[in-house]
């Protein structure tokens, strides 16, 4: 029976039928059986093209996916509850006004991938920007200079599979396909790419753009541009074509494209890229109750060197006058990130909830939810009986 089997199939089957995929495309790299697409629900999901087998490709996808397993990795510094892993941390922006201003967080991974292509420390740049050809949708990109990453500047809040698309060098991408392409890797050719991320609050359906654009009186067919953020900080949802149209973020995504979020994000124990060498999150402004505002301004961002090797290249690139940065306390920052607070204090609630309703879940290791449960029971206990709720309404729909 074994050998009629196709394990490869069966494992990546077992991630998607479990709403645990989250469409990083790492699988892509694993075997060229496995195409990235947008499922009927407005996510990137693999397909497997049938043939027998591939009992290799199958271990290593089970090795290498964030939906099977993710473990926190080892620390080169001091270890936060809330971000991990640190070595360094700072508040900053780009030095260039232009680029502080197109990117969504005071630019500086749109700095610091323009200053790793400029100076040669990467020849190439695995990230993601508006398609061309169909801009409503966003898709993987080669940079290779300070142009190229100056036109992939600004958040993408929809799905994209970046590692599908990674043929060495460097990338920038959500904390799970960072954290997918280096389990990859570990498990593979051993390759130490320098990794950049941002701080993730999840990935909308593309149904989720659609609507949006829909709702602001545009056809999503027809558009000849779309940004989410950027522009200014945090930027305004902005689309032009037969029809144009904007929203501000708290409008957009609060209310709009973060309330369509897959079902893996939910569960994530790591939305602030723990597994790059740098990750850079907002620093938003707050009222006078502490909770985040979210009105035009110079874009701040919080820089995090995760490893020594992070940190040489931020203290370089501050050499080269490409990054403005001032040392900070990463509790001041966990106060002006309340979502990933919450997820992180209420992960192994959410994560027990679906267990209740029949789902399977990853494997997650060393990222302290047991702890954080223990420190938070009534929270925990109320996102497991919701989460079970929710999910027994998914399974039933």
């Amino acid at each position: 029976m074994r050998a009629n089997r196709d394990l490869l199939a069966d494992a990546v089957d077992a991630v998607v039928r479990n709403d645990n995929c989250t469409g990083c495309g790492v699988c892509a790299l694993v075997s060229d059986r496995i195409t990235m697409g947008l499922s009927a629900d407005g996510f990137m999901r693999p397909t497997v093209a049938p043939r027998g087998g591939d009992d290799d490709a199958a271990r290593t996808f089970q090795a290498s996916c964030p939906g099977v397993r993710l473990r926190a990795p080892d620390s080169e510094g001091s270890t936060h509850w809330l971000f991990g892993r640190v070595v360094a941390a700072w508040e900053g922006h780009a030095v260039d006004d232009f680029v502080r201003r197109a990117g969504s967080s005071g630019g500086v991974l749109t700095a610091l991938t323009a200053f790793l292509v400029d100076v040669g420390e990467a020849a190439v740049v695995t990230g993601a920007a508006q398609d061309a050809s169909r801009p409503k949708r966003t898709v993987p990109v080669t940079i290779t200079s300070r142009e190229e990453a100056l036109a992939a500047a600004g958040s993408r809040y929809a799905p994209v599979s970046v590692p599908s698309a990674w043929n060495g060098g460097g990338m920038v991408g959500k904390p799970c396909e960072v954290a997918g392409l280096r389990q990859y890797l570990d498990a593979t050719s051993g390759d130490d790419p320098i990794l950049l991320s941002f701080f993730c609050a999840g990935t909308p359906s593309q149904h989720a753009t659609d609507g949006l654009v829909q709702k602001l009186g545009g056809d999503p067919e027809q558009l000849t541009s779309l940004r989410y953020r950027g522009d200014g900080w945090p930027g305004r949802f902005v689309f032009t074509g037969a029809a144009s149209g904007s929203q501000d973020y708290n409008e957009s995504w609060g209310h709009h494209l973060g309330r369509q979020l897959q079902s893996r994000c939910k569960i994530c124990p790591d939305g602030t890229g723990e597994h790059a060498d740098i990750a850079v999150g907002d620093f938003w402004a707050t009222d006078e109750r502490g909770f985040p505002t979210f009105d035009e301004g110079e874009g701040s961002s919080v820089v995090i060197a995760r490893t020594r090797r992070g940190a040489a290249l931020i203290e370089r690139a501050v050499a080269a006058k490409v990054l403005a940065l001032s040392p900070i306390d990463l509790d001041d920052v966990a106060r002006v990130q309340p979502l990933q607070s919450e997820r992180r204090a209420v992960q192994l609630g959410r994560s027990l909830g679906r267990l209740l309703a029949g789902f399977r879940v990853p494997r997650f290791r060393g990222y302290g939810a047991l702890v954080l449960a223990l420190k938070n029971p009534q929270r925990n206990i109320r996102a497991a009986r919701g989460t079970r709720s929710r999910a027994r309404r998914s399974r039933r729909a």
